[in-house]
């Protein structure tokens, strides 16, 4: 069963999922692994603000925002060296290029597997 990380303590997470209500269950996940602050976003826009306002310690993005490919924000976040878990409907065929060998999980996805991959992200951090 999963538990709090200790490399989770503390850590400001930005969340950008367009679906509300998996928004909310992931939140909860977090919180429950040990997350400091999730904050969310629905849009690319929305996580761009919130990346400026304050670098996170880690990402969990929705692939696709309604039609919008979230990319040019992962971009931003990986030039910062902010870890990512991409999230998406599609698995890591949801992915291209160089982002396939970043975290990925498949919605639904699990209390474990976030775990997971959240644990691997943040020792995996990229220069």
């Amino acid at each position: 069963m999963a538990g709090a990380l200790a490399e989770l303590q503390g850590v400001d997470v930005l969340l950008v999922e367009d679906e509300s209500l998996v928004s909310f269950l992931i939140e909860d996940m977090l919180l429950e692994l040990g997350a400091g602050s999730v904050r969310h976003a629905n849009r690319l826009e929305g996580g761009f603000r919130l990346a400026d306002e304050k670098t996170p310690g880690l990402a969990v993005l929705d692939v696709n925002l309604g039609g919008e490919a979230i990319f040019p924000l992962a971009e931003k976040l990986t030039q910062a060296r902010v870890p990512i878990v991409f999230i998406t409907g599609y698995g890591r065929d949801g992915l291209s290029g160089g982002w396939a060998d970043y975290q990925v999980l498949q919605k639904p996805l699990t209390l474990a597997q976030l775990e997971g991959a959240v644990r691997a992200a943040l020792g995996e951090r990229r220069c």
